[in-house]
C-alpha cells in the first residue's frame, strides 16, 4: 500500500540524487584545466541523457530483473517499462510506487561512469568515453547492482552497502584506476592539479553535499528512523573527515588550503556512504576520521607512485568506498537495521568490497584495451595541450588564446593577445588605459 509520506520523501531523494550530477559536473569542471573545463562537465551531462535510455530498456532489469544464478538479472524484466507501474512492488519497495523505486535507482546509475571521469580527465575523447559509459555501465555497474541490491549471490551472503559505497565508489574509484593504467599519464609542463575555478568547484561541492542526503538517506526507501540515522551520519561523517583530512595535511604538507576543505569533505561522505544505515553516529565520527587518514595516504600514495589520476578519483572515491564498506564488519550496530558488527560480517564485507574492485578494474581495462584497439579512442598530446573545449567542441568555458599563435600576429595584435591569455596580469599592467580595452571577459538495502 502506498505510504504518501514515503514517497514524498522518496520524490524530494530522487531529485537530490539527480542534482548531484551537475554538482559533480562543477565540481570536477572547477578543479580541471581551463582548456577542457567543457568537455569535463559534459562527461558528466551526457550521462543523464544516454544512461537514462539504457535503463528504460534493459539496464532496470539487469539490475533488479529475476535472477539469473546470482550473477545478473533478465534483461527482459522492466523491458521499455513493461510492468513499472504506480503501484508498489512486493519485493523491493512495498510503500511508494515502484515506477519511484526505478527512478531512484537510475539516479545512482547515472553518476557511477561519470564519478570515474576526473581520473582520466584529458585523456579520452569523445568516441571513447562514449564507449566507456555505455560499456562500462552494462559491464560494470548493472553486474555489481545486481549482486548486491538486486538478489545476487553478494546479497544472499548477506554482504550489504547502505547507499553505495561499494556499487558506486569503489566500481568508479578502481574502474578510474584501469583507466589511467590504459592511457597513461599526460605530457604536462605543470604536473598536478591545476584548477580552474576554485568557485565553481565550490558550487559543485555544495551541490554534492546537499544531493548526498537524499543519495545517503534514500536507501532507506522511506521516512522515519531509519533514515533519519542515514541523514545523521552523512554531516556527522562529512565533518569528521574534513577536520581530519585538514589535520593530516597541515601535518604533511606543513599548510592546507581549499582544496583540501572540499577533497576532505567528499572523502568523509563517499567513505560514509555504505555504512550510513548500519552505525551510530559516534561511530561515524570514527568512519569519518579513518576517512581523512586513509584517503590521504592513498592520494600520497598515488603521488608517489607518479599515478596521473588527475582528480583524485581512486584515492577518495574508490579507497572511502572501499574503506566504508569494510568498516560495516567492525562498527553495525544491530539494534539499527538488523546487520550487527562480528568476524563473520566482516569477511563477508572485505570479501564483496575485493570481488567489486577487482571485477571493476579488470573489465574497465579490457573495455579501454579492446575499444582502443578497434578506434582511436584518446586525443593526441596536441589536443590536450591546445585543449578539449576548443578542438574536440569548438567552444571555450574562457577565452584563452593558443601562446603559439602570438607570434604569427602583428606586434599591437600579438600584445592584446597575450593579456587575453593571461588569466591574472600584474596590477601594474592593468593600470594601464590603453590595456583595459583587450580584457576579454568568461536502494535497496537488507532488512
Amino acid at each position: 500500500m502506498i505510504n504518501n509520506g514515503d514517497t514524498a520523501f522518496m520524490m524530494l531523494c530522487t531529485a537530490m540524487v539527480c542534482l548531484m550530477t551537475p554538482g559533480l559536473a562543477f565540481f570536477y569542471g572547477g578543479l580541471a584545466r581551463r582548456r577542457s573545463v567543457l568537455f569535463i562537465m559534459m562527461e558528466s551531462m551526457i550521462a543523464m541523457g544516454i544512461v537514462t535510455i539504457m535503463w528504460m530498456y534493459g539496464g532496470f532489469g539487469l539490475s533488479f530483473g529475476r535472477d539469473f544464478g546470482g550473477i545478473i538479472g533478465n534483461p527482459g524484466d522492466y523491458f521499455g517499462l513493461a510492468g513499472v507501474g504506480f503501484s508498489p512492488d512486493t519485493v523491493h519497495a512495498t510503500t511508494i510506487p515502484f515506477a519511484l523505486f526505478f527512478l531512484f535507482q537510475l539516479m545512482f546509475c547515472v553518476i557511477t561512469i561519470p564519478l570515474s571521469s576526473g581520473a582520466y580527465a584529458e585523456r579520452l575523447n569523445l568516441k571513447g568515453y562514449l564507449w566507456f559509459l555505455i560499456l562500462g555501465t552494462i559491464l560494470i555497474y548493472y553486474p555489481v547492482c545486481h549482486w548486491v541490491w538486486g538478489g545476487g549471490w553478494l546479497y544472499d551472503m548477506g554482504f550489504v552497502d547502505f547507499a553505495g559505497g561499494t556499487v558506486i565508489h569503489t566500481t568508479a574509484g578502481f574502474a578510474a584506476l584501469a583507466g589511467i593504467f590504459v592511457l597513461g599519464n599526460r605530457k604536462l609542463e605543470k604536473p598536478g592539479m591545476q584548477p580552474s575555478n576554485l568557485m565553481a568547484a565550490a558550487i559543485g561541492t555544495g551541490l554534492l553535499w546537499f544531493g548526498w542526503f537524499g543519495f545517503n538517506s534514500g536507501g532507506a526507501l522511506s521516512a522515519g528512523e531509519l533514515a533519519t540515522h542515514a541523514f545523521t551520519n552523512t554531516i556527522v561523517g562529512l565533518a569528521s573527515g574534513m577536520v581530519t583530512w585538514l589535520i593530516v595535511a597541515k601535518i604533511t604538507h606543513g599548510k592546507t588550503d581549499f582544496v583540501d576543505v572540499m577533497t576532505g569533505s567528499v572523502a568523509g561522505l563517499a567513505t560514509i556512504t555504505p555504512c550510513a544505515g548500519y552505525i551510530s553516529p559516534v561511530s561515524a565520527i570514527i568512519v569519518g576520521i579513518v576517512a581523512g587518514i586513509v584517503c590521504n595516504l592513498a592520494v600520497a600514495f598515488r603521488k608517489h607512485m607518479q599515478w596521473d589520476d588527475a582528480l583524485d578519483v581512486w584515492g577518495v572515491h574508490g579507497i572511502g568506498g572501499f574503506t566504508g564498506t569494510i568498516l560495516i564488519g567492525i562498527l553495525a550496530d544491530e539494534s539499527i537495521n538488523g546487520v550487527a558488527a562480528s568476524p563473520h560480517q566482516f569477511g563477508v564485507q572485505v570479501l564483496g568490497v575485493v570481488v567489486a574492485a577487482v571485477w571493476s578494474f579488470v573489465v574497465a581495462w579490457l573495455i579501454l584495451k579492446v575499444v582502443g584497439a578497434i578506434t582511436d579512442i584518446r586525443p593526441s598530446e596536441e589536443v590536450i595541450r591546445r585543449g578539449l573545449d576548443k578542438v574536440l567542441l569548438d567552444e571555450t568555458a574562457y577565452d584563452v588564446v593558443d601562446p603559439s599563435a602570438i607570434g604569427a600576429q602583428p606586434e599591437a595584435e600579438a600584445s592584446e593577445a597575450a593579456l587575453v591569455f593571461d588569466p591574472e596580469p600584474d596590477a601594474e599592467y592593468l593600470e594601464r588605459s590603453d590595456a583595459r580595452p583587450g580584457r576579454k571577459g568568461h536502494r535497496h538495502h537488507r532488512t
